[in-house]
């Protein structure tokens, strides 16, 4: 088995949405040029089978998205992306038709985070089209992680899921199967990771460094998905090799904490979504 499950590569920090729900980054920005996303495919080939196309950053913006979705196939990987499904509509035909894409994740409780001038009819219109098309050749999710948030459009937003998805909707571990290889995921509203928060304490569960990193546009290495603004960089992947930046003591210290329990970095500490493992 490769060592990580997953790994997380920004290929843009630039969305066309403002979320409420997401902090978005202070870094410049930035969108990763088809040569240095060759540049790192063989560097992570020995890694993992999985590239998730997001930390910051809507992905369907990225110009070269097909591009990108065909060199990984190329290489071998299978590729996760996650939007808010605005631009469904416009990408889906290539989407669907690559190869490479294993799974799309949709995140519906974008359009209650925003002011959109789209009607909300017409967007999960877009999105309830795409996973219909999608039906048995790739995996959809459709994801509400907004319970104690902005969460007062989740019941027409389920009512008309039950129309576009009329059969027999089944309860699976982590959701609800609402048609062949399509699903709907519950969640709390969570607190991202913030240097400026309060401290919830040293013991933490985290999958950072264990199952998945991720590699910001620029290069830089990070534990996990969450750290927007790399302030964990333990290396950068355009001048490092991985192994030497997983053999560096500080990202050493960070998997024997989390092995224990305990978090050695005060992001971690500061992180709303590792305390949802404690409850």
């Amino acid at each position: 088995m490769k060592r990580f499950r997953k790994v997380y590569v920004e290929i843009s920090n630039l969305c066309n949405l403002r979320c409420s729900f997401c902090p978005g980054t202070k870094r410049q920005n930035r969108a990763m040029t088809g040569e240095e996303f060759a540049f790192l495919l063989p560097k992570l080939r020995d890694w993992t089978d999985f590239l998730y196309f997001h930390v910051m950053g809507e992905p369907l913006c990225h110009p070269k998205l097909e591009r990108f979705l065909e060199m990984a196939g190329e290489s071998g990987f299978k590729v996760i992306l996650t939007t808010n499904g605005t631009l469904l509509p416009k990408k889906q035909e290539m989407l669907l038709s690559s190869p490479a894409l294993h799974k799309v994740n949709i995140s519906l409780h974008a359009f209650e985070a925003n002011d959109l001038s789209m009607p909300f009819e017409e967007y999960l219109r877009g999105c309830f089209d795409f996973g219909k098309a999608a039906k048995g050749k790739k995996l959809i999710t459709y994801r509400l992680w907004n319970a104690g948030g902005l969460d007062e459009k989740n019941r027409e937003i389920l009512d008309a899921m039950h129309l576009a998805f009329p059969g027999s909707w089944v309860q699976v571990r982590k959701g609800t199967r609402i048609a062949d290889r399509v699903y709907l995921e519950h969640g709390d509203k969570f607190d991202w990771p913030d240097l400026n928060a309060p401290e919830g304490g040293e013991k933490v569960f985290c999958y950072g460094l264990k199952d998945q990193i991720g590699v910001l546009c620029d290069g830089t290495v990070i534990p996990c998905c969450l750290d927007h603004e790399g302030d964990i960089a333990l290396g950068n992947l355009f001048r490092q090799e991985l192994g030497e930046i997983l053999d560096s003591q500080r990202a050493k210290a960070m998997y024997e904490g989390f092995c224990r329990g305990q978090a050695t970095e005060e992001l971690c500490r500061k992180c709303g979504y590792a305390r949802r493992f404690g409850k």
